[in-house]
């Protein structure tokens, strides 16, 4: 069993930043990948960025490259989102996940990860 818990969440001004972290913790696992997705309200959840392990290959959603950047702590089994230049678009209950099997088919599909934390909101205000 993993435990993730995110923190970092928040109200801020369009144009500004956030930053989000979350942690993996639990008994004898391996992380090949975290991710962060994201949830709005009447959409479904979306993918944002993931990372992977141990080799920290990054991938981003079209609408948050050059704005986003995601980053590990593999000591920590940790996994940050740096969020610059937030729009109102952005406005969502972020959710961190965390994949512990090697074989993945989608790694921008929610399907692909095996932990999921509990959200943390994030609002932007115009």
């Amino acid at each position: 069993q993993v435990v993730l818990v995110e923190s970092g969440g928040g109200l801020v001004q369009a144009g500004g930043s956030l930053s989000l972290s979350c942690a993996a913790s639990g008994r004898y696992f391996s992380l090949y990948a975290m991710a962060w997705f994201r949830q709005a309200p009447g959409k479904e959840r979306e993918f944002v960025a993931t990372i992977t392990w141990p080799y920290g290959r990054t991938y981003y959603v079209d609408s948050v490259k050059g704005r986003f950047t995601i980053s590990r702590d593999g000591a920590k089994n940790t996994v940050y989102l740096q969020m610059n230049s937030l729009k109102p678009e952005d406005m969502a209950v972020y959710y961190c996940a965390a994949r512990t099997r090697i074989a993945y088919t989608n790694p921008y599909s929610a399907d692909d990860y095996d932990y999921w934390g509990q959200g943390t909101q994030v609002t932007v205000s115009s």
